[in-house]
């Protein structure tokens, strides 16, 4: 393994923080000592009753080694479709908090990213942070409009600290998987890649600055519910003003009860504004913890802290909502065609032991009223046989499963007597008649139809460049077939229902014309346009056909 010198005492904090929790035979295959002249002594292996999970130690290991492993560690937490649940619960025990740093610093950073001193900015600056992470802190000001403003601020040189441990990251997935095979079966070498997008997305402030705009103008015209104002003229990569929230969190629960709320009310309005956004809008707050959630003064619902969001398009919407029917109706094969389309089901799996862990799912939610059932942990379970199967799930879907078991904890601490899906009927029902519209319809037909009929004129181009593939000699073609014969007669079978399939999408191209034109033409000429374009059509297929049977008997 190659380390960089400038990174060798970043390597040597890593193989000191995986011996210290007891992963020292992960240092010792990957040949760390003669790297990094590490004594082996150091190795250590946890044993006995109060030795750590597997699942306690890697976060440990994650905690030790900072802010970007943490942030990895919390996006891992997510991935219940690719990891197992003992090591998905410590995860999601990763804390995230770190010391503030100065004010000076803070002032430094937004005068040099405003360019401008901070009185021209600012009538007020609390040199107090409202909160610090990992990546940055927030602070309160007034601009000099009057607004009170919250403002995020970016860690100094946290960039850096953050590509540089990603680099080292990928460099140690990528021996682990040439050393072992169980490294590749978790995926996660494509599990780091797409955390370092999420991650570096992070380091961007403008990028939560358009989630934050965009879930904002979906609850426009809503008084209910609200989501804070981006000051773009005071906005850049490093620094983040919006709209001051003033209000109680949701996890303030007592305090709630004390000032008057209704906390039913409440519940139903922060599901109904989530299942909006998920199965309407299609673009969701994907961390809807009690943290990133505030009623206002006004009883209005807030939210906040969009940093972290997921995306559904129309195929994903369709494909989701099938899984959750077929699991209501206890209908494995839908299930299966669904997961299908949904993931990528390696050519390996047994489809056999797929369908009997599906089949144990549906008898575990047998008779069950919808009232009782969780459809988060509904999901989660699917996610777990599609981890066992190594089916890998879209990340948006995955993100929407743990939405969902976020927000239902946050309900049951609000009001354990509602239930989402009971609320989540509707939403169904209605992108089940979209699902079957005329418009949605009509749409798929004509797209396909577009699509065969571009697949048709792109033919002639395809068989010239085989033509010239084959006459420069670079077309090799092995075949080896015990019975030659039934090989050319199956060859014969594709060729007629090729042919036949050609004919059909010229006469379906040729209806099409015929009804928007016939009824013009009819007009003008008097002439059957349609009748007679519908014989010659009909005519056409019917020669087909019988040369077809002819070179059968051949």
């Amino acid at each position: 393994m190659v380390v960089h010198i400038k990174n060798a005492g970043r390597y040597r904090e890593i193989a000191m923080a995986l011996m210290r929790h007891g992963f020292g035979y992960i240092v010792e295959e990957i040949s760390f000592f003669q790297v990094l002249s590490l004594p082996r002594r150091w190795i250590t292996h946890e044993t006995g009753p109060e030795a750590k999970t597997l699942g306690e130690r890697i976060r440990h290991v994650l905690e030790d080694l900072g802010p970007t492993f943490v942030k990895l560690g919390q996006l891992a937490s997510t991935r219940s479709d690719l990891l197992p649940p003992g090591i998905i619960s410590e995860l999601t025990k990763l804390q995230d908090q770190v010391p503030p740093f100065s004010p000076e610093i803070a002032r430094g950073i937004l005068e040099q990213e405003l360019n401008s001193p901070l009185e021209e900015l600012l009538t007020e600056f609390d040199d107090t942070p409202l909160a610090a992470a990992s990546i940055g802190q927030v602070h309160i000001g007034r601009l000099r409009s009057g607004e009170q403003v919250a403002i995020k601020i970016q860690r100094p040189g946290i960039s850096p600290v953050i590509q540089r441990d990603l680099n080292i990251l990928k460099d140690f997935v990528a021996l682990a998987e040439r050393r072992w095979e169980w490294v590749t079966r978790y995926q996660l070498q494509e599990m780091v890649n797409e955390f370092a997008v999420s991650l570096l997305a992070e380091l961007d402030y403008s990028y939560e600055g358009r989630n934050t705009e965009k879930v904002g103008l979906q609850f426009a015209e809503n008084p209910e519910v609200h989501v804070p104002v981006i000051y773009w003229d005071y906005t850049t990569a490093r620094v983040l003003t919006m709209e001051y929230m003033d209000g109680i969190m949701l996890n303030q629960r007592d305090v709630l009860i004390a000032k008057g709320y209704d906390l039913k009310n409440i519940a139903q309005r922060l599901v109904d504004s989530m299942l909006h956004q998920i199965f309407i809008e299609g673009f969701f707050h994907a961390d809807p913890h009690p943290g990133n959630l505030m009623v206002m003064k006004n009883g209005s619902l807030a939210y906040l802290d969009f940093g972290m969001v997921g995306r559904l398009n129309e195929e994903l919407k369709e494909q989701l909502s099938s899984l959750i029917i077929s699991l209501m109706r206890k209908n494995t094969e839908g299930m299966v065609r669904a997961i299908q389309r949904l993931g990528m089901i390696p050519d390996g799996t047994k489809m056999a032991s797929l369908r009997r862990d599906l089949d144990r799912i549906r008898d575990d939610y047998y008779d069950l009223p919808f009232s009782s059932i969780s459809i988060g942990q509904a999901l989660n379970d699917l996610f777990g046989v599609a981890q066992r199967h190594q089916v890998t799930m879209p990340s948006d879907v995955i993100l929407l499963g743990k939405a969902l078991v976020t927000l239902e904890g946050v309900i049951e601490n609000l009001d354990p007597t509602i239930s989402i899906i009971d609320m989540a009927e509707p939403f169904g029902r209605k992108l089940m008649r979209e699902k079957f519209s005329s418009r949605r319809i009509k749409g798929k037909v004509l797209g396909g139809m577009t699509e065969l009929f571009e697949t048709l004129i792109d033919l002639p181009g395809q068989a010239r460049l085989l033509s010239s593939i084959i006459s420069k000699g670079k077309l090799k073609v092995e075949i080896s077939i015990p019975e030659i014969e039934q090989f050319e007669h199956k060859l014969d079978q594709i060729t007629n229902k090729l042919s036949l399939s050609i004919v059909l999408l010229s006469f379906s191209i040729l209806m099409v014309g015929l009804f928007i034109g016939a009824s013009k033409m009819e007009q003008v000429w008097h002439v059957p346009l349609l009748e007679i374009g519908m014989i010659i059509a009909a005519l056409m297929v019917l020669w087909l056909i019988i040369s077809i049977i002819r070179s059968r008997k051949q």
